[in-house]
């Protein structure tokens, strides 16, 4: 039997590690865009794609400034009066792009998670999809990639603008942010190494078909 992985399958077994963690984590934390703390007065905590904290938003929508917003909530908390009222001004268009482009690649590491672990623990070359297989992981991490770099480039260029969140001069993005950015360029390079991976048990497996066919003419030729 050849062998299971070449360098660049277990290369790109690793390097899915690291883009599955940092993926997960940042879809999950709150950090994405971050207040700088040694500002007393600032506004703004932190947020990030399903969380905002803050340490007193006036309602925008309330000229007199008679309701602040303390605390971290749930972007879509039912409970918090007057919450819902401010759910355009949380997420902008800008925002639900962000939110929509790296679910798509949060969903698509979930599925390449399962995909991976096949490829690591059960599938080997002698087996029928094998190659098929390393390709759809392959051809998934791009497209997972590509829909993560289109949301941070999105976050990157938008969220730090004028009139959205306050103090925005005192704002930076957070680690969350970072590690999305981590995760998305990990994704690209795991694909990338899985497509390499493909075309060398493609090659391996025509190899050893040549070699067998040869075999077995050499056989009839001696008979």
């Amino acid at each position: 039997m050849p062998k299971r992985r070449s360098l660049s399958g277990n290369c790109a077994i690793g390097v899915f590690v690291i883009a599955c963690v940092a993926i997960v984590v940042a879809f999950c934390s709150p950090s994405w865009l971050v207040s700088d703390y040694r500002i007393t007065g600032a506004k703004l905590n932190r947020l990030g794609l399903w969380t905002h904290c803050f340490r007193s938003l006036p309602d925008p929508q309330d000229e007199y400034q008679r309701r602040f917003f303390v605390g971290c909530r749930w972007i879509y908390d039912p409970f918090t009066t007057g919450y819902d009222q401010i759910r355009g001004y949380l997420i902008p268009p800008f925002m639900v792009a962000t939110q929509f482009f790296f679910t798509l690649t949060f969903i698509e590491t979930l599925i390449n998670f399962i995909l991976v672990l096949v490829f690591f623990l059960c599938a080997g070359p002698d087996q029928k999809r094998y190659v098929q297989l390393i390709r759809i992981i392959g051809l998934l991490l791009l497209g997972g990639g590509a829909c993560g770099a289109i949301a941070v480039i999105v976050f990157a260029s938008c969220a730090n603008r004028k009139n959205w969140m306050p103090g925005q001069v005192n704002n930076f993005f957070g680690w969350s942010f970072g590690l999305a950015v981590v995760g998305v360029c990990m994704n690209l390079i795991s694909g990338t190494l899985f497509l390499v991976e493909c075309n060398i048990q493609k090659k391996k497996r025509k190899y050893l078909k040549e070699s067998q066919t040869r075999f077995e003419m050499d056989q009839e030729t001696k008979a």
